[in-house]
């Protein structure tokens, strides 16, 4: 504390202090519910930990709800002054400046022989992630957890939360935020760039990070970035856990009219998973971004349903993230 800052003891009651509470994260009981613990972590941690070291223990096996889905919690919101200046998603008068947050590694146990770069959702960051994929049974990949910018969001009200890009309501007709698309884009392929050429590359994520790597996935068809600057990358896998794919329309006429793009496409293995009872990004997403996909060439796509699934995870669909990986990047050390 700034030795100048006034002191805010607990016995004070000259000043009402407003408390912002971060993320929560629940753990389902595995059997019939006969209690609810609150687990409380220490100074200077967060939830997270505990929850992932707990899930950790039983063999990943695990299903996570972020309290409100989507937009839960944002610990990495806050407020905007009402005169800070607006940037919405279809402004193209200033560029914009993004500024990135820390990137968590998850070393490969074993002989390495991909590196994943695996984005959050809205509101979150890569460490919640990060705790979560080393619990995965796949010791030869390296994960890169990055985190995304601080930017105001339009569904949000223009409060500046961790995002991937600007996103309004989620709706066809919502002009999509191509410029903060691409920054994230470039930001992922430079992480991947500096990789060993034997190694190969892939992204995934959930939710809105899902939507970015599907994004990452067309600019990897087309071979160039939506503001036209080359795409570097040749990726092999792309996994996206209950997101959408953003201006799939627009995206998928700019592949299928080029032959090449096409071709790169088809060289693509996709998997997209998504609860039917999603109410954050509805399931009828999920579904069209696949229908999209594949009418843009991605042959090989598979879509995973999962009833009665909300906006969370759950052990089966990572044994199948697992599972897909495997026999995608062909791994040698996977432990089913």
């Amino acid at each position: 504390m700034h030795r100048n800052a006034p002191s805010m003891s607990s016995g004070s009651r000259t000043t009402r202090r407003a408390f912002e509470f971060g993320r929560t994260y629940v753990v389902k009981p595995k059997g019939k519910h006969q209690a609810t613990i609150v687990w409380l972590h220490g100074l200077g941690d967060n939830g997270s930990r505990d929850y992932h070291l707990g899930v950790s223990s039983l063999q990943y096996l695990f299903s996570f709800i972020a309290i409100g889905g989507l937009f839960s919690a944002f610990p990495r919101c806050r407020t905007m002054h009402r005169n800070a200046p607006s940037m919405s998603s279809g402004s193209r008068t200033t560029r914009r400046a993004f500024e990135f947050g820390r990137t968590y590694v998850v070393k490969p146990k074993g002989k390495h022989q991909a590196t994943i770069v695996w984005l959050h959702g809205l509101g979150d960051n890569g460490s919640s992630w990060s705790q979560l994929l080393e619990s995965l049974p796949l010791p030869n990949i390296k994960w890169i957890c990055p985190t995304a910018p601080t930017r105001p969001v339009a569904v949000l009200g223009g409060f500046p939360c961790a995002a991937w890009f600007d996103v309004g309501e989620l709706s066809e007709d919502t002009p999509d935020d191509f410029e903060g698309l691409d920054a994230s884009a470039v930001h992922i392929a430079n992480l991947l760039s500096a990789e060993p050429s034997d190694i190969k590359l892939g992204i995934g994520g959930f939710s809105m990070g899902a939507a970015t790597a599907l994004y990452s996935a067309t600019c990897f068809a087309q071979g160039k970035y939506t503001n036209g600057n080359p795409y570097p990358l040749n990726l092999r896998a792309v996994v996206g856990l209950s997101g959408w794919l953003p201006g799939s329309r627009s995206r998928r006429n700019k592949i299928v009219v080029s032959h090449e793009a096409a071709r790169r496409a088809a060289s693509l293995p996709i998997l997209l998973c998504h609860g039917n009872c999603d109410e954050v990004v509805p399931y009828k997403f999920g579904e069209k971004s696949s229908h999209f996909l594949g009418l843009a060439g991605f042959r090989y796509l598979t879509f995973k349903s999962y009833d009665g699934i909300g906006h969370y995870t759950v052990p089966k669909e990572m044994d199948e993230v697992c599972n897909w990986l495997n026999g995608r990047l062909g791994l040698e050390g996977f432990r089913s």
